[in-house]
């Protein structure tokens, strides 16, 4: 890997001025549920053609996500999605703690659920993962030169790590063993590497 591209910082998102003919104006809000993950609200909202309107709003800390190689092989973990009634297939993720810095948090995600270290993590696109009804933010990384260590598991935590190869991922994309988007995107971004040397 390039030295110029291991010094990146990772790139907060950017807020562009948004299109001054969609603006929806905020009139009030109404909190509904304050959770350990999620919060979730109620915006009335002033449409642009004068009319009101109302948005179902869930509130989240933002996560990070990573993207672990060794050799040919990336790390998945497997774990039980209650949302889902059953196990997926995911790269390591976990939510930022209050004022966590994203980098540290992969390093932590990292080692919690697979007991590696990383020498270095590179910052792949932060993304929004359901723009229509919530703020969550995914802050991505690769991480290569991996340490084996011990995992650190959340008392509430179950799941199973391997290793899969690319051919491997893209057929249990297909089986629907991987269907999550911060996975997916990682094949992807994985199998561009592989053929560009660029993320």
């Amino acid at each position: 890997m390039k030295e110029s591209i291991i010094r990146q910082k990772h790139p907060k998102l950017k807020h562009p001025d948004s299109n001054p003919a969609l603006v929806e104006k905020t009139v009030s809000t109404e909190p509904i549920f304050e959770g350990k993950v999620v919060s979730l609200q109620v915006d009335t909202v002033t449409l642009p053609n004068g009319q009101t309107g109302t948005r179902e709003i869930i509130r989240h800390p933002g996560a990070v996500a990573v993207l672990a190689v060794r050799g040919d092989r990336m790390l998945v973990v497997d774990q039980y999605r209650q949302a889902l009634g059953r196990t997926e297939l995911e790269i390591p993720a976990g939510k930022l703690d209050p004022g966590e810095d994203p980098e540290e948090a992969a390093k932590r995600e990292l080692r919690e659920e697979t007991g590696y270290r990383a020498k270095s993590l590179v910052p792949l696109p932060a993304f929004y993962t359901s723009p229509g009804f919530a703020d969550e933010v995914i802050y991505l990384y690769m991480a290569e030169e991996l340490e084996a260590g011990e995992m650190e598991l959340d008392e509430d935590e179950f799941l199973e790590v391997s290793e899969i190869t690319l051919d491997e991922a893209y057929s249990l994309i297909k089986e629907g063993r991987i269907s999550d988007a911060k996975t997916i995107l990682a094949v992807y971004a994985w199998h561009l590497y592989q053929l560009t040397g660029k993320l």
